[in-house]
């Protein structure tokens, strides 16, 4: 029995004293991180959220700015029969009923549209623009 526990005590230490240097302080750069990543390769390094909070914020106001610009182009855009509708109008929300708004009836395969104050007819098939008619 006093082998057993010998042999037990003396396991237990090794182990510990095997977890006590793995466990031990790692070399500290001049990084934020506390321990040295200098040689892991650039794609296995842990991404550090608090110095890319500005970096975030930052592109998050270019890419609204940006929308913001791409949205009042489409609102200043000149309209031409011919010219092709941008896909941003033709969801349903810009749909109209040609009745409820005075409109001629429009062909087989055109819908009317209201896009800035202006009515467009639009060839379905081909999204050309056939007319407009402004109110």
């Amino acid at each position: 029995m006093k082998k057993i526990l010998t042999i037990l005590a003396i396991s237990f230490s090794a182990l510990m004293a095997n977890t006590a240097t793995i466990a031990g302080p790692h070399e500290k750069n001049n990084n934020h991180r506390g321990w040295d990543q200098s040689d892991q390769p650039k794609f296995n390094r842990g991404r550090d959220f608090r110095e890319d909070d500005n970096h975030d914020d930052d592109m998050q106001d270019k890419r609204r700015m940006r929308e913001e610009r791409g949205f009042k182009r489409l609102q200043q855009h000149k309209w031409q029969p011919g010219y092709v509708m941008p896909q941003h109008y033709r969801g349903n929300g810009y749909k109209v009923d040609y009745k409820s708004h005075d409109l001629p009836k429009p062909s087989r395969n055109q819908q009317w549209y209201k896009i800035n104050n202006d009515y467009i007819l639009v060839d379905t098939d081909s999204n050309n623009i056939v007319r407009i008619q402004g109110f």
